[in-house]
């Protein structure tokens, strides 16, 4: 007899779905949505759909494996766990005794987002060996710290209350294939007379699908920002009172923002002047106005600034506090959990060990002075998803470095492993899930037993603090322990009523965050009288969870380096490669996660890289030609796809596929530098330089 049980997405994706699994004779048969959470509502993507193939996939990793062969030769021999963990033990006891327990460094991201099996038990282990920290800062730590300075935290609008929205603005945000219930959501705000805006550099899946896509040029969002400011202050659409009430530096903003013309503004960014002052008055005429700012911005160097320029808008027009007004970058602030119960700092030695960040693992696995002797991978890929590649591989080469990954796949990272260990599904943990977009936290039970020798992280890292002899109680604990750990916290009044009895009985609940006010709607407008302009009266309440006022100037920035005023920041110009190059996710991986399912990567086809005409011509790069893309870094051979969906000066390859010899795929993360952002240690993904060449057709 088959089963039907609950589960949650793993992914690290904003909308963390409910689902519901078909289970039959202890193999998973189907995956569809759960029709009654109150956010997902039943609807998935494609790559959920296809984790029956994942989870039972022919190359699912089963049993611990030990290197025979060169590195990257992906000659291995099975062992024993025993064995395995004897090893480990072994090399980690070497390497503490010749460098300090300093050259053991983990590595590792959200490719399961379970806070146990991400930053539970792992944390616990690794804090108590003495290893390196890892600053885990290759995704939204830019944005997140430029949000926060305006803000306060990060936390904004509630994505159920955006069907209340008159106008939403999708701020570098691919949301049909990246938060597809936000696209949802905004449609059926839509039919309530919404009017639906897209900016980015890239006419993708979302900007088809918008009502209006604004075109920008890469890096220059702030720019944009400062020029919808100008406009709102010169023809008196801000609300001043509100903004009198709620923020501090308006004055000092005035100032900036006018330098900011539309024509100046217009010379940077591309967009031209009537729509600079077409969208400004837009925004300014129609409330409740939100904006969804996307993750694409931040993987700038200048990505924090542009983030908390965005940021500001919504104060201006007194957006905050009414349903459906207000933005969102993340909402991972409301779910805040005692993390220092979870993850137990206070278990690391004194002084601290030093902290390294995951964007520069290439510069660091050739460091010589202090030298990482153990690389411990789980939930990443690094040797695919992180910058720089080929000075990853060159690391990862090394004969004196003792490589461990623990994956389901003997991914392009495991190639070069010396120990690969079998890792369980998410679908054989027990986990909690917060989602950073939508307003509940949710449990998984395990939907069916671990198979073949698999174990959880949480397993993992519990049994080799018993290995090490750790005899910390911690490390006693078990996954009931954890959460109930995580979820007793004080100081966050937003988890009254999330409980691990309530979450086994209901499946889901919602933060108790107040909700906004149900002002009365105004219909977009544009061109309006500003005299008679509806937007969001005095008095509405700002979501500044410290209890700090909006800061338009921030002294924090200007503490840390950086102009207190939002501020259009250049990109660093290198004239020796004159196209960007920007390599945002396709529709049906989530990075390198699902690159290996035949389904998906038969819907997406091939890599390519996406070219306009007027670039291909100069070049005599003919559509569907191989191509060669090139900088100092290193060098990537593409299929090229002539398209006028990406503007002149601007390269895109969507997706990351794994190497295929065969077929010839290469990580693009080839080209990607090192490069830190201006803030919060962030990835430059997005401000990489490259020249392509044509390739004769042999």
């Amino acid at each position: 007899m088959g089963k039907r049980v609950r589960s949650v997405c793993p992914l690290d994706c904003p909308d963390t779905c409910s689902l519901l699994v078909d289970v039959e004779e202890g193999k998973i048969t189907r995956v569809t949505g759960h029709p009654d959470h109150p956010v997902t509502k039943g609807a998935i993507c494609h790559k959920v759909r296809r984790f029956p193939e994942r989870v039972h996939h022919k190359d699912r990793l089963l049993y611990p494996l030990r290197r025979t062969g060169s590195k990257g030769s992906s000659q291995f021999e099975r062992i024993t766990w025993s064995e395995a963990y004897d090893e480990m033990k072994r090399q980690f006891q070497s390497a503490i005794e010749t460098h300090g327990a300093e050259s053991i460094l983990p590595y590792s991201f959200y490719g399961n987002m379970g806070i146990l099996n991400a930053e539970g038990m792992d944390r616990r282990f690794f804090h108590r060996l003495g290893a390196s920290q890892l600053e885990r800062s290759i995704c939204n730590s830019a944005g997140a710290v430029g949000f926060n300075y305006t803000m306060g935290a990060n936390a904004g609008t509630d994505p159920e209350d955006t069907i209340y929205s008159r106008l939403i603005i999708v701020w570098g945000c691919n949301v049909v294939s990246t938060n597809m219930h936000q696209m949802l959501l905004a449609n059926e705000a839509r039919k309530r007379g919404a009017k639906v805006v897209v900016i980015d550099v890239h006419n993708n899946r979302s900007a088809k699908w918008a009502d209006w896509f604004i075109q920008i040029r890469p890096g220059t969002d702030a720019a944009l920002a400062l020029g919808i400011m100008h406009i709102l202050i010169r023809d008196r659409l801000v609300q001043e009172d509100y903004v009198r009430q709620y923020t501090i530096g308006y004055d000092e903003l005035k100032g900036d923002a006018a330098e900011y013309t539309p024509e100046r503004v217009s010379a940077i960014t591309g967009v031209s002047v009537e729509d600079i002052c077409s969208l400004a008055h837009l925004y300014g005429t129609t409330t409740p106005s939100f904006i969804r700012i996307g993750n694409g911005l931040q993987h700038h160097e200048n990505g924090g600034m542009i983030v908390r320029s965005i940021a500001c808008l919504p104060a201006l027009t007194g957006q905050w506090g009414i349903r459906g007004g207000g933005a969102v970058k993340g909402n991972s602030y409301y779910a805040t959990l005692n993390t220092r119960g979870i993850q137990r700092p206070d278990l690391m030695p004194r002084p601290l060990p030093r902290s390294i960040n995951m964007n520069q693992l290439g510069d660091v696995l050739l460091e010589k002075t202090r030298p990482v002797k153990v690389l411990f991978v789980y939930n990443s890929n690094p040797a695919q998803v992180a910058p720089d590649q080929n000075k990853i591989r060159q690391g990862l080469l090394r004969e004196d470095l003792f490589t461990v990954v623990h994956d389901l796949f003997l991914t392009d990272t495991a190639k070069y492993a010396d120990l690969v260990l079998p890792a369980t599904s998410h679908f054989e943990n027990l986990d909690l899930y917060k989602s950073y977009w939508h307003l509940y936290v949710q449990l998984h039970e395990p939907v069916i037993a671990p198979l073949g020798e698999c174990k959880s992280n949480f397993t993992l890292f519990k049994e080799l603090a018993k290995v090490m002899e750790f005899a910390d109680p911690c490390f006693d604990d078990t996954e009931e322990d954890v959460i109930e750990t995580a979820l007793h916290y004080e100081k966050n009044a937003y988890l009254h009523g999330v409980s691990l009895q309530a979450l086994r009985e209901k499946g889901w609940v919602k933060l108790a965050v107040p909700r906004a006010e149900n002002l009365k709607e105004a219909e977009p407008r544009s061109g309006a009288d500003p005299d008679k302009a509806e937007v969001g009266g005095p008095g509405t309440p700002a979501p500044t969870p410290t209890g700090k006022k909006i800061a338009l100037y921030s002294e924090g920035l200007k503490s840390a380096g950086h102009s207190p005023l939002p501020t259009h920041v250049e990109l660093s110009e290198d004239t020796a490669y004159p196209l960007y190059f920007i390599t945002p996710p396709n529709h049906h991986f989530l990075n390198s996660t699902g690159a290996n399912i035949p389904a998906l990567m038969q819907a997406e086809r091939r890599p390519v890289l996406q070219i306009h005409p007027v670039d291909a011509l100069e070049r005599g790069v003919k559509h569907g030609q191989r191509v060669k893309i090139f900088n100092d870094r290193g060098s990537v051979v593409l299929e090229a796809d002539i398209t006028p969906d990406v503007q002149p000066g601007l390269v895109i390859s969507q997706g990351l596929w794994w190497d295929d010899d065969l077929l010839g795929y290469q990580s693009v993360n080839v080209l990607t530098s090192q490069r830190i952002a201006d803030m919060g240690g962030g990835a430059t993904f997005f401000s990489t330089r490259v020249e392509v060449a044509s390739i004769p057709n042999a």
